[in-house]
């Protein structure tokens, strides 16, 4: 067995060759600066498979048949900050204008939405507990990442009690159970919320077609990861699965500008799909 160094040393064409990987299976962009980011995110993963360079852990990814260290890889790389009611001002829309438009709408089989880069749920938690306020009681939310890792802490809905001190503490007591004894120091969304979000571990870039349409997607802070290319695959997709009239919600830190799309932007990082 190698004996592995305290710390490996990546070269550019080991580096390259991650970010190259990285870029063809998530469209993430690793830009230039990125490599101790790459290194320190991987020292770990070496570790624990007792490789001695970056150069075997290549090796490893190419023999790898399941596709299981590329999927480690991935979550590896991937920046997954998040919080409750990040950037409110969607909130507040979708609280005072969209649910009220939905409702009277009458959708028989309930409100469609889709939370498209979930991370841990703190994103689609938020959403439904803004549904549920606004009346909204029939409603399905899929809630996608790209990161294993993260989808089963969102699964869990279990969060550290500093994590949902954002949270008014109103929505905080109705939606939130506060954990006791070996559970100190947690707290739980309620399985009245947590039974409304289905969770999916989905790659934005290799997606064609889900098997239905969105009354909304929100779809913030992934998308300043890519490039321009990227960018427009991304966008296209989003909008094929958004139904006549529904509304796409972006992070006001991203923008559409330059990106060919059929939407009408109607607030600040939101746009509406036409209704024909």
């Amino acid at each position: 067995m190698p004996v592995m160094p305290e710390t490996a040393v990546l070269t550019n064409r080991e580096l390259g060759a991650i970010v190259a990987l990285v870029y063809e299976k998530s469209g993430i962009t690793l830009h230039d600066g990125k490599r101790e980011l790459v290194a320190a995110r991987l020292q770990k993963r070496l570790r624990q498979l007792s490789l001695s360079s970056y150069k075997d852990y290549l090796t490893r990814l190419s023999e790898d048949r399941s596709g299981e260290e590329l999927t480690v890889l991935l979550d590896a790389i991937a920046t997954n900050h998040t919080s409750f009611f990040r950037e409110p001002q969607h909130f507040e829309f979708l609280r005072e204008r969209l649910a009220p438009a939905l409702a009277a709408a009458a959708r028989p089989a309930g409100i469609e939405a889709w939370c498209a880069a979930s991370s841990s749920g703190e994103e689609p938690v938020t959403i439904a507990m803004t549904l549920l306020e606004a009346g909204i009681e029939q409603f399905r939310l899929l809630a996608s990442d790209l990161s294993t890792k993260v989808l089963t802490i969102a699964r869990q809905g279990v969060y550290k009690l500093e994590r949902v001190q954002g949270i008014p503490p109103a929505l905080l007591r109705k939606y939130f159970q506060r954990g006791l004894g070996e559970q100190e120091g947690l707290a739980r969304v309620v399985p009245e919320v947590r039974r409304r979000i289905e969770y999916r571990a989905l790659n934005l870039i290799a997606m064609d077609r889900l098997d239905r349409t969105f009354d909304f997607i929100f779809c913030r802070n992934v998308m300043i990861y890519f490039d321009k290319a990227v960018q427009q695959r991304v966008v296209s997709m989003l909008e094929r699965h958004l139904a006549a009239g529904g509304y796409l919600f972006i992070s006001h830190s991203e923008s559409l500008n330059g990106i060919t799309h059929g939407l009408q932007s109607i607030a600040p990082a939101v746009y509406r799909r036409a209704d024909q």
